[in-house]
């Protein structure tokens, strides 16, 4: 069985986590928390790179931040509904790592999968506390799930100073050279590589602005705010 994870972040695609909360990772698995990564898809519908150097990407990128544990469901990319099969696996990935605190896409957001990856996931945390649901795997109740941002962002209900480890946020996104390089003769323009990654910066220094610090990431919650250990 696992040892368990203090914290477990869903993305729809290698690369989503580390663009909304990168630093946040980076901060608490230098603290010592344990923290994995759960990946939805392989992506296989990008404009840019190969399944297989996604991989390699999201390896590359989890060594950078120091997690305990990635994994991929390999659910179909541009395929996410709302399947049971689908909420499925995901309430088996949270009952093998038995985390305190999931995290998941904010709900609105243009990516279409970014959007159902939350849906699946909320519906999944909500699941995995049910012990007549898969009664085959124990079931956990999961302490508390955030949301983080991708593209589009709203007024966050927690934010997280990620100035001290800024520098090893953007060495994971670096870890995406498909995705984010600007030249080669077979790169196809996306909005990925017109500038984004300068955009992410500038949305984490502005709401850094709010606490008066260089870098911060924000949070939203639909649950009461709580304070948490990792906070």
């Amino acid at each position: 069985m696992s040892p368990g994870l203090d914290i477990l972040v869903f993305g729809a695609h290698a690369d989503d986590a580390e663009i909304g909360m990168g630093g946040t990772i980076a901060k608490q698995a230098e603290a010592g928390c344990r923290i994995g990564i759960c990946d939805l898809t392989l992506a296989e519908m990008s404009s840019n790179g190969t399944v297989e150097s996604r991989r390699e990407e999201a390896s590359a990128a989890a060594e950078v931040l120091g997690l305990a544990a990635r994994s991929n469901l390999e659910l179909p990319d541009r395929g996410l509904v709302s399947a049971p099969a689908f909420i499925e696996r995901i309430v088996a990935e949270i009952r093998l790592h038995r985390p305190r605190i999931v995290f998941a896409p904010y709900w609105e957001d243009r990516h279409p999968d970014h959007i159902a990856c939350s849906h699946l996931v909320q519906e999944a945390v909500f699941n995995a506390k049910l012990r007549k649901y898969m009664p085959g795997v124990p079931a956990h109740n999961v302490e508390q799930t955030y949301f983080y941002f991708i593209n589009d962002t709203v007024e966050p209900d927690v934010m997280i100073d990620v100035s001290a480890v800024y520098a090893t946020k953007q060495a994971a996104l670096r870890a995406y050279r498909s995705q984010f390089q600007t030249t080669g003769s077979d790169v196809v323009r996306t909005p990925l590589n017109q500038g984004y990654l300068e955009r992410v910066e500038a949305r984490d220094s502005l709401l850094g602005q709010k606490r008066s610090v260089a870098y911060a990431e924000g949070f939203k919650t639909k649950l009461p705010y709580m304070p948490v250990r990792f906070l």
